[in-house]
């Protein structure tokens, strides 16, 4: 089966899924307090969305890299792919749960642990898709990559997963651990890989 159409469908919920994050960013009512400080309390929105926006950014790059590598897919590559899409669309809710929740008096430890959670199924999902990709159907790959380069883009893959283990659990003890373990795992997959592929 061709790429195109599975490249195009990912594109259009990846697109989805980082515009909804936005619906969550809301314009102050005029009146009462200054217009600094209603934008200013909202600080929990911005904090969680660019968080996401940027996770949610690394993993259309590295989905793109990963299609690029192929010159088909099989039914297994379609069905991990959309469990993959499966929590890439889950993000704007629990992006808008840990913002709502964040400085709250009750909820917010719940509420980062589903964000976290739903930041490690994505990471899972993604890396159950490369393994397949990377390790069991090497046949699909459009050009050769060797061993060493497999694992390694591998290895850059799973190098995510343990934090945002870490970040789930952190979310029992503050959410503020959460939201800071999650920013720097999108820091460090916004930095230059050093394989020709993320």
């Amino acid at each position: 089966m061709s790429k195109v159409r599975i490249e195009a469908f990912s594109d259009a919920v990846i697109a989805v899924a980082i515009t909804l994050l936005a619906l969550d960013l809301h314009v102050p009512t005029a009146g009462g307090s200054g217009l600094a400080h209603k934008l200013g309390t909202q600080w929990p929105n911005y904090a969680a969305y660019v968080v996401s926006f940027v996770t949610i950014g690394i993993i259309w790059i590295n989905h793109h890299a990963m299609l690029r590598r192929l010159v088909s897919v099989d039914h297994t590559v379609l069905i991990l792919n959309l469990i993959l899409l499966l929590t890439i669309g889950v993000i704007p809710f629990s992006t808008a749960l840990m913002a709502r929740y964040l400085t709250a008096s009750q909820g917010e430890n719940l509420a980062a642990v589903v964000y976290g959670g739903s930041l490690l199924l994505m990471a899972m999902s993604f890396l159950a898709l490369q393994r397949h990709l990377l390790l069991r159907k090497t046949h699909l790959l459009e050009e050769h990559l060797t061993t060493t380069m497999r694992r390694a883009v591998l290895r850059r893959n799973a190098a995510g997963v343990l934090p945002y283990v870490l970040a789930t659990a952190g979310g029992i003890v503050t959410p503020y651990l959460t939201l800071a373990i999650c920013a720097a795992i999108a820091v460090f997959y916004a930095l230059p890989a050093t394989t020709s592929d993320a």
